[in-house]
């Protein structure tokens, strides 16, 4: 992680303002209704769960087509709310997606603000320690530059003298921090952001050469006709290639493994592959529910 923006967002980015963090919305039920509740998988739950009938997901929903907001500014869209609904409806609860803070969000998990995070979090041994992970897409790490690559930045080592724009603590920012040690006496200046929304307006306006995204974000950026005359790849390298997962509390493990078995349904009976296609997502694809796979 981490992370774009497109339709009413993109507005923001251009306008050089942060998307505001809201209390919460709902994401669209755009899964085909014939994905069937399980009983077997709710009975995993936990009973806390079960009662409430809901789960409350946190997302950073500025990272297209991973989850954006709606034109209607509240509404969140994309596959990983595809993803929960289709999670929900499986195991009869209703997965609330919440905006919220990406820097904060495992935090918000491990103190009982949130059941979990849905926000293309990469799964890292680091992160592993504050929450158990349910992995199921995996991507690297792409460079995004002004269209026309005035900088003519083409990879990594190409970033060395120069000024990158990124999101606070992203793996993005761990990357940068680590190709520090073969730029010699031409360090990267790294400037970190509140928000990826800041880092694109950095390179937008010309006070970065690049932006470190996820790859199917930032060629999402590059592609989509309301983004594309202003951003494009350096080139169509993955740097780091990993896993997202969604962060549970340690210690839920009903939680953790009802979510892995809903996930393998998913994947088993067509309806993830069907989801990642609807997004032009095939390429990250995961063959099986993992729990805790950084590597």
């Amino acid at each position: 992680m981490r992370k774009i923006l497109t339709a009413a967002s993109l507005v923001l980015v251009l306008a050089g303002c942060g998307s505001p963090e809201l209390s919460a919305t709902t994401s669209a039920a755009s899964v085909d209704n014939s994905v069937p509740f399980d009983q077997a998988l709710h009975d995993k739950l936990p009973l806390s769960v079960r009662n409430a009938k809901t789960l409350r997901f946190v997302t950073d929903a500025s990272y297209a087509p991973m989850e954006q907001f709606a034109p209607d500014g509240r509404t969140i869209v994309g596959f990983e709310p595809d993803l929960a609904d289709a999670l929900g409806r499986l195991l009869g609860v209703k997965i609330q997606m919440v905006a919220g803070n990406f820097q904060t969000a495992i935090d918000r998990v491990a103190d009982g603000t949130y059941d979990g995070v849905l926000s293309a979090v990469t799964d890292t041994a680091a992160r592993e320690k504050k929450a158990d992970f349910v992995d199921y897409f995996s991507a690297g790490t792409a460079i995004v530059v002004q269209h026309g690559n005035p900088a003519g930045v083409t990879e990594i080592d190409s970033l060395c003298g120069r000024i990158v724009a990124v999101e606070q603590g992203t793996t993005q920012a761990d990357l940068l921090h680590r190709s520090q040690k073969g730029c010699g006496d031409r360090p990267i200046q790294i400037n970190q952001m509140k928000t990826n929304a800041d880092a694109l307006l950095q390179l937008r306006t010309g006070r970065a050469a690049a932006v470190l995204n996820d790859y199917p974000a930032a060629s999402y950026l590059a592609a989509d006709s309301r983004t594309s005359n202003y951003f494009e790849l350096a080139s169509a390298a993955q740097y780091e290639p990993g896993l997202f997962g969604i962060p549970v509390a340690k210690g839920n493990t009903q939680l953790r493994d009802a979510l892995t078995a809903a996930l393998a349904k998913l994947i088993s009976s067509g309806v993830y592959a069907d989801l990642l296609t609807r997004w032009g997502l095939s390429d990250g694809a995961v063959k099986t529910a993992a729990v805790n796979g950084a590597h």
